[in-house]
């Protein structure tokens, strides 16, 4: 049978009479059920919903009563029945569905009041098992929401305690719900519920073998708040999800569009550092331009900083440790955006607070076992893929070269090689002694990336004798092994697997070179 639309929705106030509540977030329903009770609104409820209701002395009646069936298979069946839906979905303004009302002995319901099982919370959690998440997949609850927000026109739809304060304002003020408020509360609605279906959709989907990619994607999450613009004033922009799950900003101006990039990606480069010695590193535009590890804090800052000491000006600091006096001093005395660390001590806290506009973060979780994918939208469509949270296997590094790398060399490899995952391909990393001597990104060819890595170096007059360098992908000619053993490299880690492989190590032999290779490649476009 085809819909027949009214020829246009009714845009008139409406006046509640009937109000149905079932909630799973019980927060301020006792309220919204007095706020509707002294407005002389009739109450249905269900289950722990109605009990509550009860407990606070507001005549409510049971659903059962209405539909004449009892909750059933353990409460998994209470509102699905004609005698709610059509109360729901009935087009009070339409004098047919008036008289099929009346003739089967339905009343009209104005107001639904509903939230859903809490499945994201219970599938966060670490010990959920796929029979514990299903009994968390809610049924009669975004039946309603859905059949409610439809019916927007004539019925109000409140799925947020966060709803209601406004919306018993308005209802003591009016007398009665606006249009324009019944559409906002249908839109929210509908995303409530698209978000709610994207989350049990993605988490069915990440079932599937680590070797499939799902069937379909949802990126959804809910607006935090608008940003000033986006990468240029002329770019309207907004932060969607929940960032605060991460970091805390608890001082200065509030975070851009650009900084959450910048943020994300010192984040995503110091979890690899987690475990390692204290570690600082500076970025510029999403990429380190300073990676610095010590004995302390201060001198793992002032590897970082002596690595390039011009990009660091209005870039951001990340730190592995609590912040202290010392190091907050050393990074106080240039002109820093953003700084960022596990914690702070209290002095240095009183130091860093003095600028007012300078933003400090707290990094609340961390990435390193983060389960996140990534998705970029081209036109189009998207590209998905995991994250790339491949680290370094020490018993799955060959040793190439003829000689074996020294325990010093080792560890600047390994500290490098950290360094260039994060590091925009092509990506080239010199290193020595537990910093940055130069870094080559964004480059066009593996020879450009090295060229420019070596003239940051010179720049800051660092002798790149006895330094080691990564790189993000293979060698695919020799003649970047001779060039960085002409420099000064005594150690080579890169991935591996050129088809002139030989000829790389045979190079690498030449200059008596340790090289390793690690079978991963850490492109980062």
């Amino acid at each position: 049978m085809a819909l027949k639309p009214l020829a246009a929705l009714p845009e008139h106030d409406l006046h509640i009479k009937r109000a149905l509540l079932s909630v799973s977030d019980k927060t301020g329903i006792v309220e919204l059920a007095q706020a509707l009770y002294d407005a002389g609104v009739e109450l249905l409820s269900t289950g722990g919903t109605a009990n509550s209701i009860k407990q606070a002395g507001i005549p409510v009646k049971d659903v059962s009563e209405i539909t004449g069936f009892p909750e059933c298979l353990d409460g998994r069946v209470k509102t699905l029945h004609p005698m709610v839906h059509g109360g729901i979905l009935a087009r009070t303004s339409h004098q047919p569905d008036l008289d099929e009302l009346t003739s089967l002995g339905i009343s009209p319901i104005e107001l639904v009041v509903v939230n859903l099982y809490p499945f994201k919370q219970t599938i966060e959690k670490p010990d959920t098992t796929l029979a514990t998440a299903v009994e968390f997949i809610d049924i009669g609850g975004p039946t309603m929401v859905r059949a409610s927000a439809k019916n927007f026109a004539h019925v109000s739809i409140l799925t947020n305690p966060e709803q209601y304060a406004s919306f018993i304002a308005e209802l003591k003020e009016r007398g009665s719900i606006s249009y324009a408020t019944r559409l906002e509360l249908g839109r929210a609605a509908f995303n409530h519920t698209a978000s709610y279906d994207s989350d049990i959709a993605n988490y069915l989907n990440a079932l599937k073998s680590k070797e499939e990619t799902p069937d379909a994607i949802y990126v959804h999450g809910e607006k935090a708040h608008d940003l000033r613009y986006g990468e240029n004033p002329h770019q309207k922009a907004g932060i969607y999800g929940n960032p605060g799950k991460y970091i805390d900003c608890f001082h200065g101006k509030e975070l851009s569009y650009n900084n959450y990039l910048d943020v994300d990606a010192a984040l995503r480069l110091i979890a690899d550092f987690e475990q390692a010695e204290p570690t600082v590193a500076i970025f510029k535009h999403t990429v380190p331009c300073g990676v610095g590890t010590g004995n302390d804090l201060l001198t793992a800052w002032n590897r970082a900083f002596a690595a390039d000491k011009v990009s660091p000006f209005g870039g951001i600091v990340i730190s592995n440790r609590m912040l202290d006096l010392e190091t907050a001093k050393a990074i106080d005395s240039i002109f820093t955006e953003i700084i960022i660390a596990p914690s702070y001590s209290d002095d240095a806290l009183e130091l860093l607070k003095k600028k007012a506009n300078r933003r400090l973060i707290t990094q609340l979780k961390s990435l390193k076992d983060d389960k996140t994918v990534q998705v970029k939208s081209i036109l189009g469509g998207y590209l998905y893929q995991q994250a790339d949270a491949l680290s370094i296997n020490m018993d799955e590094i060959k040793v190439v070269s003829n000689r074996k790398p020294t325990d010093a060399e080792l560890a600047d490899l390994i500290f490098s090689w950290k360094v260039c995952k994060h590091v925009k391909s092509n990506a080239i990393v010199y290193a020595k002694d537990g910093m940055t001597l130069g870094i080559g990104t964004g480059q066009t060819s593996r020879v450009d990336a090295s060229e420019q890595a070596i003239t940051k170096a010179g720049k800051e007059g660092h002798d790149l004798k006895g330094s080691v360098i990564a790189s993000d992908a293979f060698f695919p000619f020799a003649d970047g092994v001779e060039a960085a053993a002409k420099a000064g490299v005594t150690a080579v880690i890169q991935p591996g697997g050129s088809v002139r492989d030989n000829e790389v190590i045979e190079m690498a032999n030449t200059y008596n070179l340790a090289m390793i290779f690690t079978g991963i490649r850490h492109f980062r476009h």
